[in-house]
């Protein structure tokens, strides 16, 4: 199986920035797309990013030009760096492991980690 840790949600300012941090074990990290997911408060599940092994990358509307997703392959770690954060970003962030065959489609992947919470206030 594959265990997922998501870290480095927090409190924020409009405007400013937060990296979080995925940590993978029990599987080879580098065969996995690797994707991010949040669910606001009164909201469903929607994807953010996504980064295949090939590293090609994906973003929802809402986030281009201010999330970026990365994987460190020998560190078993994705990243996503959230900047200019904006308060309909709070959420909590779940990270993802799977073939993502749909990388926006939550049940293409077959293991999340527990979620990290994100507040942004304005």
């Amino acid at each position: 199986q594959v265990q997922l840790v998501e870290s480095g949600g927090g409190l924020v300012q409009a405007g400013g920035s937060l990296r979080l941090s995925c940590a993978a074990s029990g599987r080879s990290f580098s065969s996995y797309a690797m994707g991010w997911f949040r669910q606001a408060p009164g909201k469903e599940r929607e994807f953010v990013a996504a980064v295949r092994s090939s590293a090609n990358t994906y973003y929802a509307d809402s986030v281009k030009d201010r999330f970026t997703i990365s994987r460190d392959n020998a560190k078993n770690t994705v990243y996503l760096q959230m900047n200019s954060l904006k308060p309909e970003d709070t959420a909590v962030y779940y990270c993802a492991a799977g073939s993502a065959i749909i990388v926006k489609l939550g049940s293409t992947y077959g293991y999340w980690g527990q979620g990290t919470q994100v507040t942004v206030s304005s």
